[in-house]
């Protein structure tokens, strides 16, 4: 079985991005009704057509979405296991819930306020933040430490950048990738978020503010940061047969795909041993060679791709992973420009994480859709196929291809 051109998005929603704390009084759940209701407006739909949510990284709970909404019977409501590594696989899901008969108007939401969350977890219990996160409900209770907890708090891992900063090393180590090759990724992204009205950052980058940026976690530093924002995004899904005959443009969902190798996902918050053959990677290889091979095409036949970018490097190794270039050539590929408008793969042409916004992976989904109806602010001229990923940020990651 294969899900490919049998569903699309239709609809895209989102609030106005803030920056942290910014979008108060405004809670969480207004934000995602907003970005639903605009969804389906874009659409031509109405509350009274949805009838399921596929979800991920604990977005909004469907009941009170419903409840609030007035949507008449949710049939479908499902919520991939992991944090931003589900943002791509979620459209994944939708399409699976369509293509199986279990709903016929399935919406995939984020809605994120920095005020309540962090990187990696909740400010809610034992703590807040990834220790708390990993902490809670944990082997000796709400009370207690996990023995992973502490062996990761005494090595000095207390956040994903930590963590994220050793895999970084390790591809510096093997490859010979340079902190200037971090830049170009964040310079690229500044370059194209200052051009987009929604984005949060609006001036240019520059190498030399870029090494003059605090140094957070050795060799990453502000710059390669994701930014914390608050706002929502919403992408709403139905069957291809459906779709012609609505508002927009439908942008068809060829192959998704999401999990990845098991030693990789846990190692990277505990005790890195992973098979050295991908360490120093995002953890996408597999799900990469099943969505192209579900999509049946090549790197060579993407126009744009939209790479999670909580960490500057992770676009480097996602390149090397999805086959862009080879393994262990991402940082020379992005110094050399490939990733420019008008170059070899187009990459985060909204700015991404880095620039526009951190709204956990659905942005990059906002502006593929924007890519291959042909509005986007960067656009890539005659842009027909668009890659989205998810993560990494452990298990699942996931990787969406879309075509106009």
């Amino acid at each position: 079985m294969t899900l490919k051109d049998k569903t699309a998005i239709v609809g895209i929603g989102a609030t106005p991005y803030y920056r942290r704390g910014e979008s108060l009084p405004l809670t969480e759940t207004e934000l995602a009704c907003r970005a639903i209701l605009g969804a389906l407006d874009d659409a031509g739909l109405t509350i009274k057509d949805l009838d399921g949510f596929a979800l991920y990284s604990a977005s909004v709970d469907p009941a009170e979405i419903g409840s609030l909404l007035g949507v008449p019977e949710i049939r479908f409501a499902a919520t991939l296991t992991s944090g931003g590594g589900g943002c791509a696989g979620s459209l994944g899901l939708a399409a699976a819930a369509i293509d199986s008969g279990q709903a016929e108007c399935v919406v995939s939401v984020m809605t994120l306020q920095q005020s309540k969350r962090r990187l990696g977890g909740s400010s809610s219990g034992a703590g807040g933040g990834f220790i708390g996160m990993l902490s809670s409900g944990g082997a000796y209770g709400s009370s207690g430490v996990p023995p992973v907890v502490g062996f990761m708090a005494n090595s000095g891992l207390m956040s994903p950048g930590h963590s994220f900063s050793l895999l970084t090393q390790r591809h510096m180590h093997q490859y010979g990738t340079t902190r200037e090759h971090l830049a170009h990724v964040a310079i690229n992204q500044r370059e194209f978020a200052i051009k987009r009205p929604t984005a949060l950052q609006t001036e240019p980058l520059t190498m030399d503010e870029y090494f003059d940026a605090r140094m957070i976690s050795d060799p990453l530093c502000l710059y390669d940061y994701t930014m914390e924002s608050d706002g929502s995004v919403a992408a709403v899904v139905t069957s291809a047969e459906r779709a012609k005959d609505l508002r927009r443009p439908p942008v068809y969902i060829m192959g998704s795909a999401h999990g990845g190798m098991g030693r990789w996902g846990t190692a990277i918050f505990t005790y890195f041993q992973m098979p050295d053959e991908y360490f120093a990677s995002s953890g996408h290889r597999p799900v990469a060679t099943r969505v192209f091979e579900m999509a049946g095409v090549t790197p060579a036949d993407v126009d744009v791709a939209l790479l999670y970018d909580h960490f500057s490097p992770l676009v480097i190794m996602q390149l090397e992973d999805y086959g862009f270039c080879p393994i262990g050539e991402g940082g020379p590929f992005v110094a050399e420009g490939n990733t420019k408008l008008g170059a070899t793969i187009p990459t985060n042409t909204h700015g991404g994480h880095l620039s526009e916004a951190y709204i956990i992976g659905m942005t990059h989904v906002r502006e593929a859709v924007e890519q291959l109806r042909g509005v986007a602010v960067n656009q890539v001229e005659g842009a027909e196929i668009a890659l989205v990923s998810g993560g990494p940020a452990g298990l699942p990651v996931s990787g969406t291809l879309l075509r106009r």
